[in-house]
């Protein structure tokens, strides 16, 4: 209870009425995903940003007030409802020249947009569209480094020779049936083609290459890999390969996955004493001792070998 001798303490008018400002120069990322947002108009775009996350939204067309945000680094319109006319106008924001990454996976793109105008692009991600053609990559900045063109319709590798700094290169899920135009890939450390149609290997004899996945095509052969020795990791499950070959040389292989074939013995493996993990399920390998003798040089490193739906295994329980 208040002392009667005291005053009446009086309200400060300002006290429940005190508003917070946000210095909006100060934030630099802004995250906005799966907002289920059909637009920005009721978004306030920071002038600072770097980093601008639109990820699974409803977004149909551009805002254009991002063309303003010269700071900007990373730009991701993942997972939203942009066809190629809503796109298009992103080839002439000026202001955005020192772009590094843009991401338009999960769209309804037909074709490959222009993005010229980004002289610093680093990353470039037009995965899961409809785009039927690399027609229109020439146009790309040379400083690519890490392209994904998968899950679309392209059949051909083209376009592509100028991306002298790429790293990685995924056009997985597409309908390609020739490995081409990669002899200027000198820099390049991983290949994805799985699920095309892909007969041959010819990998142009890419000395960097360390990954390479050719599942789920039409090979019969691993003849063409051979001589990229820098190789790390391989898979090739899923074709109709009858014969390990072209690995004495690999060295520094350390995952080599043949699953899903048609081989009967394991062959040509002897030397990769780096060899960790090796799958081999669902192929026609008779023999246990076989496979004993074929990985001998790398029992110190092998940790894993699959061999389930093996004639081998179906009475037998295999000790290397």
């Amino acid at each position: 209870m208040q002392n009667q001798n005291e005053p009446p303490v009086e309200a400060n008018p300002d006290q429940d009425d005190q508003t917070v400002e946000i210095d909006l120069s100060s934030i630099t990322i802004l995250d906005l995903t799966s907002c289920q947002l059909p637009d920005l108009d009721l978004v306030e775009l920071p002038p600072n940003l770097i980093d601008l996350d639109l990820t699974t939204n409803r977004l149909s067309n551009l805002d254009s007030r991002i063309a303003n945000l010269i700071n900007l680094r990373k730009l991701s319109f993942r997972q939203n409802l942009f066809n190629d006319a809503a796109i298009e106008p992103i080839s002439s924001w000026e202001s955005l020249t020192g772009l590094e990454e843009l991401i338009l996976r999960d769209n309804k793109l037909t074709k490959i947009p222009d993005v010229g105008i980004f002289k610093k692009l680093l990353v470039f991600d037009v995965s899961f569209n409809e785009i039927t053609s690399l027609q229109g990559l020439s146009k790309a900045s040379s400083t690519i480094k890490e392209l994904y063109v998968s899950k679309n319709e392209v059949t051909k590798m083209e376009e592509i020779d100028h991306l002298h700094e790429l790293q990685i290169l995924e056009l997985g899920s597409n309908r390609l049936r020739v490995m081409e135009n990669l002899q200027n890939f000198t820099k390049l450390q991983e290949l994805w083609l799985g699920r095309n149609r892909i007969k041959v290997i010819n990998l142009c004899g890419l000395s960097c290459i360390k990954k390479i996945s050719l599942q789920s095509n039409r090979l019969t052969s691993m003849i063409g890999l051979e001589e990229c020795n820098a190789l790390e990791e391989i898979y090739l499950s899923h074709n109709g390969i009858a014969k390990m070959e072209g690995l004495s040389k690999l060295v520094n292989l350390r995952v080599l996955d043949v699953s899903s074939n048609k081989l009967t013995s394991v062959d040509d493996i002897q030397n990769l004493t780096r060899l960790e993990d090796l799958w081999l399920n669902d192929n026609r390998i008779e023999s246990l001792e076989d496979i004993a003798e074929g990985v001998s040089g790398s029992r110190e490193k092998l940790t894993t070998i699959y061999l389930e739906n093996n004639p081998c295994v179906r009475f037998a329980t295999c000790r290397i």
